[in-house]
């Protein structure tokens, strides 16, 4: 696990563009977007569907190399480091929730929550997932696969997977788009619960009015550009 400056901005976007190849030619996805941070900020970003909303995120969190301009996580520029070198500057300090859940299919709830903790170098990962997975509510579900856990369930356990290594800064795309209404809520009161007691920086992708209304300040996304 990369030490990271804890008095830095978790994250700094600085007139960053991303341009991506198609069968049409070279798409603009993101055009000059600037962006800060702040420590246990709550950040929500919304737009209508086309916007760069999830390149945004993809290319925050280094999951995607910017065309131009420079991204930084806690004070270090990513740019020059390579796809490994920003796996380990995430590792430990970086926690990614998505709409699909994204759970291993063949690790229980458990597996799923504890093996991020063992890549980060976490002991007692085991005692710690399953401590979790009581704060989400499903200590009843410890060695239940994904397959045999509802859509909310499902998104309790990556909950508890991005929070257990107590992450300085989360990033939510779209984190209740596949719940119904009651779980949407729930998962919701959860998410925000959770990331208010870790003292986590968050940044969260959201369709839903009421949810982005939660966060504490909101970001508009409009034809790759932050419009608001």
């Amino acid at each position: 696990m990369t030490d990271i400056d804890p008095a830095a901005a978790p994250l700094v976007l600085r007139a960053v563009t991303l341009t991506l190849p198609s069968a049409a030619g070279p798409v603009e996805i993101l055009k000059g977007v600037d962006l800060t941070v702040e420590r246990g900020e709550r950040v929500a970003v919304v737009g209508p569907s086309g916007s760069g909303k999830s390149s945004l995120i993809a290319v925050a969190a280094g999951l995607e190399k910017p065309t131009g301009g420079g991204v930084s996580l806690f004070g270090e520029d990513i740019g020059p480091l390579s796809e490994d070198g920003r796996a380990k500057l995430r590792r430990g300090h970086v926690s990614l929730v998505f709409q699909s859940f994204h759970l291993l299919p063949n690790m229980t709830a458990e597996e799923n929550v504890s093996a991020p903790l063992e890549i980060a170098g976490r002991p007692g990962a085991a005692a710690l997932a399953r401590d979790w997975l009581d704060r989400v509510g499903l200590s009843g579900r410890l060695t239940h696969y994904p397959h045999q856990l509802s859509g909310g369930e499902q998104q309790r356990v990556a909950l508890a997977r991005a929070l257990a290594i107590s992450p300085s800064l989360l990033f939510a795309d779209e984190p209740t788009g596949n719940l119904d209404g009651a779980n949407a809520v729930a998962v919701a009161d959860l998410m925000f619960d959770l990331v208010a007691m870790t003292g986590a920086a968050m940044v969260m992708v959201t369709h839903d009015p009421a949810l982005a209304a939660r966060a504490d300040r909101t970001v508009t996304m409009d034809n790759g550009r932050i419009a608001a």
